[in-house]
């Protein structure tokens, strides 16, 4: 799309430009021929768009200078190509106080104010991401027009927040005030139609379209609608209350309110002020304030920082272009599918068609899901090619073999695909359990050799553990990492090591859950605790959808090859591989499973009276997985306690409102996990010994 800075270059719009802004300010202004002012962001040195309090120092000296030159009418866009505002900075909260939170926010909403009141016609033409603070800009406009391939929503509830910048009040104004709420509650985006549909904006156009919808907004040809009659309901306490309660329930199905205030405190927000915007500007001010001081957000912060840093690692592009899959299992097909879905050319090969046809069509059903959209899954489709030959390999810049975990097996396809590659082209191995050195060192030339090591489902799990070796070449190993971000997946550099960072971590979790288990104590339980301390998903479960087998091939390697002191595994398990009860994937595993694959739970209330517990149960699951990864940092596994934490937010779902496991570690305390991992040695065996990498800490 061409930016609004380009198209005042050209004249695509025929406006006299007259920049009045200084270069290296985050505004740009002009006005055309009809006399509408042209105000663009394009925050010098950023690929996308934040806002500040100096972008909003800067609107405000804009908007007194139109309120004194009044123009017909004022529209604001971006220059980004990638969209309108990704939302606020959030470096201007990091250490902030309460009240210091609140003058800045105060500030903002004066000057929203303002272009609120503007005595001529405002209007927003929004393209792309427009998030956050970015939407709540659009909202004090009178009119927002959007661009086809516009997505707008309110992402703050991730941040343990809600709206700051009059978003609350705003929204509910002109947007049907349940769906304005659900955006907020969920964090979840709306496309450009659904926003018109439920009244967040007015108008959505192509984009060679938007200089007649904007003469349509300020000349009075496109009119807002009345509020619905939904809208005026919700105006009186007695509607807000009953659909609050509603809200609340559906809001704790997701989440605890000790644990995620903020949708609570939104809706409390909501049921007690939303007929009154002035009551509800100043209470969303004294709201947002509280919150950021909760241990929830400044976790979730750190979160957010921790994707930037991982995201950081990306050094210049991977100039990979064409990538090869060899296997279409379920790990190489998902591989292959998520690859031509962002945009790169892909050939996936197997030894039988079968298993292609499966992965094509399983790409099918995830790119349907996701791009929603019937041209962007036919594209993403045509750039994934069934390659039973394998002819892909001559011209891949990428070559990743995602084959069973057979050591011999690897070798034999990693060897014919390296003496058919092209030169420069990088080659590498998705596994999860097999040392790298012991895969590189048949190769001809080990330097170009990498782990990429994926996550299942690839479409959902954000983390891919880049795995280097003794022989790798650091322009492998940052192409890799490059292309990984380009991937929109978060890189974790590791050493080889069994299991690597985040297997090694998972697995005394579950195999202490098992130990659990054969001990009397409900599998239910064990999970709903799990559940509770902030896991997405209790560890039974977890090794149900890991597969049986899996599980107990990855305790049994770590075994052998770290030595780590893990439970036995329970008899009964080897039997019920034996059987065949592998877990999800078969139907049957320690739950059955329904159509749909979800497990069939006994309910808590409905277990056996005086069943089996452990009032050490969360210490019991959770503190050998810090263990485990104080040992990977002390063996340089991983070089930062940041990784670690990035990883295992990211790769597992580990309770993103803790700010990871070391983040938990160090506000519990070490010198208290380490007293309790001693008294769990001393009733529970030598696998609760405390490794010695905490004296570091």
């Amino acid at each position: 799309m061409d930016t609004m800075l380009n198209v005042l270059e050209d004249r695509a719009l025929e406006l006299s430009v007259a920049r009045d802004a200084a270069p290296d300010g985050n505004w740009r202004i002009a006005r055309d021929d009809e006399n509408i002012a042209w105000l663009v962001l394009d925050r010098p040195g950023k690929s996308v768009n934040t806002i500040d309090r100096s972008v909003l120092e800067e609107l405000d000296l804009h908007l007194a200078a139109l309120e004194a030159d009044r123009p017909r009418g004022l529209v604001i866009r971006s220059a980004k190509p990638g969209g309108f505002a990704a939302g606020a900075d959030i470096n201007g909260f990091v250490g902030a106080s309460r009240e210091a939170v609140r003058d800045m926010l105060g500030e903002g909403h004066r000057v929203l104010d303002r272009l609120a009141a503007l005595p001529f016609a405002s209007v927003a033409v929004v393209h792309g991401h427009c998030l956050g603070a970015g939407l709540e800009l659009a909202l004090a406009c009178r009119m927002r027009i959007a661009v086809s391939n516009a997505t707008l929503g309110f992402p703050e509830v991730m941040l343990g927040l809600h709206p700051g910048l009059g978003g609350t009040f705003r929204s509910i104004a002109l947007a049907d005030p349940v769906e304005a709420m659900s955006l907020m509650l969920t964090g979840k985006s709306a496309p450009a139609r659904k926003a018109r549909k439920i009244g967040l904006v007015d108008a959505v156009v192509e984009e060679r379209h938007v200089t007649n919808a904007v003469h349509a907004a300020i000349f009075g040809d496109l009119v807002r609608p009345d509020p619905s009659l939904r809208a005026k309901a919700f105006s009186l306490k007695p509607a807000r209350a009953l659909a609050a309660r509603q809200m609340r329930a559906k809001a704790r199905e997701k989440a605890r309110p000790e644990t995620y205030p903020a949708p609570f405190a939104l809706i409390d927000l909501w049921e007690e002020h939303g007929g009154r915007p002035d009551r509800m500007r100043e209470a969303e001010l004294e709201s947002f304030a509280k919150l950021i001081e909760t241990p929830t957000a400044q976790n979730l912060v750190r979160v957010f920082f921790l994707r930037e840093t991982m995201r950081g690692l990306r050094r210049g592009k991977s100039g990979i272009r064409r990538v090869h899959v060899i296997g279409a299992g379920a790990m190489g097909g998902d591989i292959a599918a998520w690859a031509a879905r962002e945009g790169f050319a892909v050939t996936l090969q197997d030894i039988a068609l079968e298993p292609i046809g499966r992965a094509v069509k399983s790409a099918s059903k995830m790119l349907e899901a996701t791009l929603k959209d019937p041209l962007k899954v036919r594209d993403a489709l045509d750039r994934l090619v069934p390659d039973p030959e394998g002819q892909g390999v001559l011209g891949a810049d990428l070559v990743i073999e995602a084959a069973p975990e057979k050591l011999d097996l690897k070798r034999k396809i990693l060897q014919d695909a390296e003496a058919r590659m092209k030169p420069g082209a990088i080659l590498a191995t998705n596994t999860s359990a097999l040392p790298l050195p012991d895969l590189a060192e048949t190769l001809a030339d080990p330097s170009r050799f990498v782990g990429i090591h994926f996550f299942n489902p690839v479409s959902r799990m954000q983390l891919v553990e880049i795995v280097r070796h003794d022989a790798i070449s650091d322009e492998t190993l940052r192409r890799a990492t490059s292309f990984v971000v380009e991937l929109s997946r978060l890189p974790a550099p590791v050493r080889p090591s069994a299991g690597f960072l985040v297997n090694r971590a998972l697995t005394p979790y579950i195999a202490e859950a098992l130990k659990m288990v054969d001990e009397g104590i409900p599998k239910e339980r064990i999970d709903a605790r799990a559940e509770e301390f902030g896991m997405p998903m209790g560890p039974i479960e977890l090794a149900d959808q890991v597969g049986l087998d899996i599980a107990v091939e990855v305790a049994d390697t770590l075994r052998e090859r770290l030595h780590m002191p893990l439970p036995e595994t329970p008899g009964w398990m080897h039997e019920m591989i034996r059987d065949g009860r592998l877990g999800r994937k078969t139907g049957r595993g320690l739950y059955e499973y329904d159509a749909d694959g979800k497990p069939k739970k006994a309910k808590l209330e409905a277990l056996p009276d005086g069943s089996p517990d452990d009032a050490a149960l969360i210490d019991r699951l959770i503190l050998p997985m810090l263990n485990t990864l104080v040992a990977a940092l002390r063996e340089g596994v991983a070089e930062s306690e940041e990784i670690v934490d990035g990883a295992m937010v990211f790769g597992t779902g580990f309770a993103p409102f803790r700010g990871g496991p070391m983040r938990y570690a160090r506000e519990r305390g070490v010198d208290q996990i380490v007293a309790r991992l001693t008294e769990l040695e001393i009733s529970h065996g030598t696998r609760f010994r405390p490794d010695k990498g905490w004296d570091r800490l």
